[in-house]
């Protein structure tokens, strides 16, 4: 049975000063309220020492209080990097990543349960997907981490489990408390949205007003070769997203990054490196190569280093910027979704 309490950890400020008001308590108890949830990072209303026993217990009453249960940390010998398991109230697992950069800390979450967009390279999708994830679900993945490191997050990417375009309006509150002043206050500019390719959303979200970077899945640079591999292909061409991502860069003023995983024989030969710069040259944008992180369940095998040098070679000769992305984690099951995927097979 759904919990008719509402949450109080996706409120604004505004909203939960609404509610403090109809419960007869003082407007600035929101404010005492909001600081300890998303900049003291309180894990429980036992730790808000500055409210009185009766609104702790009010709180209790009205609101469901999201906090999420470590089930496992695992941390690479690499290169430092550790993928956190979370349990949610119903049972559910997620996992987030912890990256550690000469520039900051980035953290990479998850946005749903699962998900339903079936990337032939995917682990994430292998099970199917099972629900969204709450605005304060994305947010105490981040706050966990925090907490448990002991060190600020500077930047955050949706990238883990789960398609965040499809979990549309919990990805905009998540967005909205993340970057509000009274909380982590962690800037716009810092978070980076993915997204397969729902080209409807995309241009939704170019009309937001913000200063997100979106990151596209691309991994193919035809049609043919990207239905093969992406599902969401067989709904929106080519033509269409690169319509969509110029559309978001004129309304933003961001650049579109694309990541474009390399598997050998599949993505990663000459004729794709030209389709590909034909595909590109005319958008403002960078380009992200990523050597596949192997899945078992899946066939695909990651491009030799060499391959992967040579592919960005050519992007650069033509004017695109390019990067390899820096693998991390490779030996603490670094693929979405490999590390719940696991857990949950050992447990049935």
């Amino acid at each position: 049975m759904t919990d008719p309490r509402m949450d109080i950890k996706s409120l604004t400020l505004s909203q939960l000063q609404e509610q403090m008001v109809s419960l007869s308590e003082a407007p600035y108890r929101a404010k005492q309220l909001y600081e300890w949830m998303h900049k003291k990072l309180a894990a429980d209303y036992e730790e808000m020492s500055n409210l009185p026993k009766s609104l702790k217990e009010k709180c209790r009453e009205h609101f469901t209080y999201t906090a999420l249960k470590t089930v496992r940390v695992q941390e690479s010998k690499l290169d430092g990097t550790k993928k956190f398991l979370f349990a949610l109230s119903d049972g559910n697992l997620v996992e987030s990543v912890w990256m550690k950069y000469k520039h900051g800390n980035s953290v990479c979450i998850s946005s749903q349960v699962g998900c339903r967009m079936g990337c032939r390279f995917c682990a994430s999708t292998l099970d199917g997907w099972e629900r969204n994830l709450t605005p304060s679900e994305m947010l105490d993945q981040i706050y966990c981490i925090t907490r448990l490191t002991g060190e600020r997050v500077s930047n955050v990417v949706v990238m883990g489990t789960g398609e965040p375009l499809d979990n549309y309006e919990n990805l905009l509150r998540f967005i909205l408390l993340l970057t509000d002043e009274n909380g982590l206050h962690i800037s716009q500019r810092s978070i980076t949205v993915s997204t397969c390719g729902i080209v409807p959303r995309m241009r939704e979200l170019a009309g937001e007003g913000l200063q997100i970077t979106l990151a596209l899945s691309l991994h193919a640079s035809t049609d043919t070769k990207r239905r093969r591999l992406m599902p969401v292909a067989q709904k929106y061409s080519l033509d269409e997203l690169m319509d969509a991502c110029a559309y978001y860069f004129e309304k933003t003023g961001r650049r579109i990054t694309f990541e474009y995983s390399l598997a050998a024989g599949v993505n990663d030969t000459p004729e794709d490196v030209r389709e590909l710069i034909t595909l590109l040259k005319p958008l403002n944008c960078h380009i992200n190569l990523i050597p596949i992180n192997p899945v078992k369940e899946r066939d695909f095998v990651g491009s030799e280093r060499s391959a992967v040098e040579a592919f960005k070679n050519k992007l650069e000769k033509y004017g695109i910027n390019v990067t390899i992305r820096r693998e991390m984690g490779r030996d603490i099951e670094g693929a979405c979704g490999q590390l719940r995927r696991g857990y949950m097979h050992k447990q049935s």
